[in-house]
Order: structure tokens, then C-alpha cells, then sequence
């Protein structure tokens, strides 16, 4: 994957663009340890995920993004993606989370896939609901 800092900067502020949202996000991009340690710290789970959001709620300022690039590679090679588009994916995903979106009830799940679709048309990139591409979805850190 190439420059995948400069991807996660478009996919973060596509993500903000989209649902008409203005801030600072920091995105980690991390390896597999430093995501499993979060996990369990803030969601009690001792694996890694392929990504984390932390709400920050202080004025111009959205919160964090982290992203295990193990696990995101591991996930796109399982489901026949570039690791490129899965992670741009998920960080579009972790930014839409900060301005309040989430999949926890049919309904959320839906318009956040479709934001989600459209954060990645417009950065160029497949898909990521399209039959046969989605990849499993677990639960997110709110």
C-alpha cells in the first residue's frame, strides 16, 4: 500500500465533507499491538479490530481515528480487496462514527453504508457494500 497517510488524510476529510462536518480528526495508523492494547483498555476485548473511534467532543476538535494495518491488510486480502480501498474505507467509516453516525439499529446501518458508498465514490474507490464485497462487520468503540 502505498502512502496510505496521504489516503487516510483524503478518506477522513471525504468522510467530514459528506456528512457536512468541520474539524480536526487525528488518525493513527498503528500495528496490531497498539490496537489490541486500546481494545481491551476501551472495549474489553483482548484482540486486535481494524478500527477505533474515540469521540473527542471538545470544540473544533473530533477525536481519533486508529487503525491496526495488520489487521486492515489480513481483512482486504480475505475478502479479494486492495488493502488501499479497505483502508480507506475504514477510515472514512471511523470518521463518520466521530460526527455521529453507527450501525447499531437496521436503520443507522443503512445510511451510514450509504454515506460510507458515497465518501468512496467520491474518492475514486469501489464500493465497499457491494454484493460480495462487504466486508464482516464488527462493533465499533463509539
Amino acid at each position: 500500500m502505498k502512502r496510505p497517510e496521504l489516503l487516510a488524510r483524503r478518506a477522513a476529510a471525504a468522510a467530514l465533507r459528506e456528512a457536512g462536518a468541520h474539524g480536526a480528526v487525528t488518525v493513527m495508523l498503528a500495528d496490531n499491538a497498539i490496537v489490541k492494547r486500546l481494545n481491551g483498555r476501551h472495549r474489553a476485548k483482548a484482540k486486535p479490530t481494524n478500527v477505533l473511534s474515540f469521540p473527542a467532543g471538545a470544540p473544533g476538535y473530533l477525536g481519533d481515528v486508529a487503525l491496526a494495518l495488520g489487521v486492515v491488510r489480513r481483512e482486504a486480502k480475505q475478502a479479494g480487496r486492495r488493502a488501499a480501498d479497505h483502508l480507506a474505507h475504514l477510515v472514512a467509516h471511523g470518521a463518520l462514527h466521530l460526527v455521529g453516525h453507527d450501525h447499531l439499529a437496521a436503520g443507522e446501518a443503512r445510511r451510514m453504508e450509504r454515506a460510507e458508498a458515497r465518501v468512496m465514490r467520491r474518492l475514486g474507490r469501489p464500493n465497499p457494500w457491494k454484493e460480495g464485497t462487504a466486508p464482516r462487520r464488527g462493533r465499533i468503540a463509539p
